[in-house]
């Protein structure tokens, strides 16, 4: 069945980006000049997705109002003869079917997929956190659903990481299949380095099979008190294959401070507008310590 839809949660609070976070949606921070969930959006855009269904909360109108029309800019943009800017503001509107459905409980991730049950409905989905922002040639949401399509089965993005930062994320372990896919075995939510069964790290795009949401509703919160992810995961394993795939591709964390920061730079220096004085900039920086 092929993949059209897409559930993007944007219901946390952002506390690591506090106190820019404390009026403001971080998924509406911007990163040089667009939203950070606009990188998101248009992701699972250029991947084929047709139908967006982002997960919010009561804060968050923000990001609803940006991915609306907003006729009286294009109305000024128009008298003024800017059509440049007329058009990237009204393509933002046009990326997809956007629906928006609120989170009223922060109950965790888990929780909060499961509020997209009746929108996804039987069909396979892909799954997106706004705040791993993830640049590459061929987008990464599209190499998972080439994936997903190949092994039949739910697919979870991953990449390898230091030994440093083992603890702070959940790890796969597995049978590795070759072409950078491994059929998953064991699930561990943030490991002793020790107790790790690989240093393959989840990163936040999965592809799901709708069968995910029925094990949700069966999962009893975890770690937090929360309904986990990782937990339900673990329970559909039990009964159809799981897939990790190691994407090609550059990963920005922009849900801390530092990974917004180097986010911007990197991406703002690949711009052919703003890389050159950019680069220009860096280069009078004393950088020693």
């Amino acid at each position: 069945m092929r993949v059209r839809k897409a559930v993007v949660l944007a219901a946390g609070y952002g506390t690591r980006l506090l106190p820019a976070t404390k009026a403001q949606p971080k998924e509406s921070l911007p990163l040089v000049d667009k939203p950070i969930i606009q990188y998101t959006v248009e992701e699972a855009a250029a991947a084929g997705i047709t139908q967006i269904i982002i997960v919010t909360a009561a804060s968050k109108r923000a990001v609803e109002d940006h991915f609306d029309r907003s006729l009286e800019l294009e109305m000024t943009l128009r008298e003024k003869g800017d059509l440049v800017r007329l058009a990237e503001i009204q393509k933002i509107s046009d990326l997809a079917d956007i629906m928006y459905i609120r989170q009223t409980e922060q109950k965790g991730v888990g929780h909060a997929v499961l509020q997209a049950k009746n929108a996804v409905g039987d069909e396979p989905f892909v799954l997106m956190f706004p705040d791993d922002v993830l640049v590459a040639d061929v987008p990464v949401t599209k190499q998972m659903v080439d994936v997903f399509e190949a092994h039949g089965g739910s697919v979870i993005a991953v990449q390898e990481l230091p030994d440093s930062e083992v603890e702070n994320y959940g790890i796969v372990g597995g049978t590795d299949l070759g072409g950078g896919v491994v059929r998953v075995e064991t699930l561990t939510e943030k490991p002793k380095l020790e107790d790790a069964p690989s240093r393959l790290c989840i990163v936040g795009r999965y592809v799901l099979t709708p069968e995910i949401f029925d094990v949700l509703a069966r999962t009893a919160p975890g770690k937090g008190r929360e309904v986990q992810l990782t937990d339900a995961l673990a329970g559909l394993m039990a009964t159809q294959p799981v897939f990790a795939y190691q994407f090609e591709g550059r990963r920005y964390d922009t849900g801390r401070p530092l990974g917004l920061l180097t986010a911007a730079i990197e991406i703002g220096l690949r711009r052919a507008d703003i890389g050159p004085g950019l680069r220009q900039f860096l280069r009078t920086l004393p950088l020693e310590d």
